[in-house]
């Protein structure tokens, strides 16, 4: 669920969509590592300007914390 959300909103926000690719790892019951990748021109886009793009995606992911108790950590490749 989660990494479809991240995967169908970044594909949104850059300019080469099919580039994009979303992976969740799980470190353990309570903490999970979500990696995306995206072609080099599109980090910019993802991170925003002064990162408001890559924390609104956290906030909304946060939320989910409530429903499953897992945290969440997002990072972002170039690739």
């Amino acid at each position: 669920m989660i990494t479809q959300f991240v995967q169908d909103y970044a594909r949104l926000i850059v300019a080469n969509p099919d580039d994009v690719t979303v992976e969740i790892e799980h470190e353990n019951d309570t903490f999970a590592l979500i990696t995306v990748t995206a072609h080099q021109d599109d980090i910019g886009k993802l991170i925003g300007k002064n990162g408001n793009m890559i924390a609104a995606i956290k906030t909304v992911i946060n939320g989910c914390k409530a429903k499953d108790g897992i945290s969440y950590k997002i990072q972002i490749n170039a690739r």
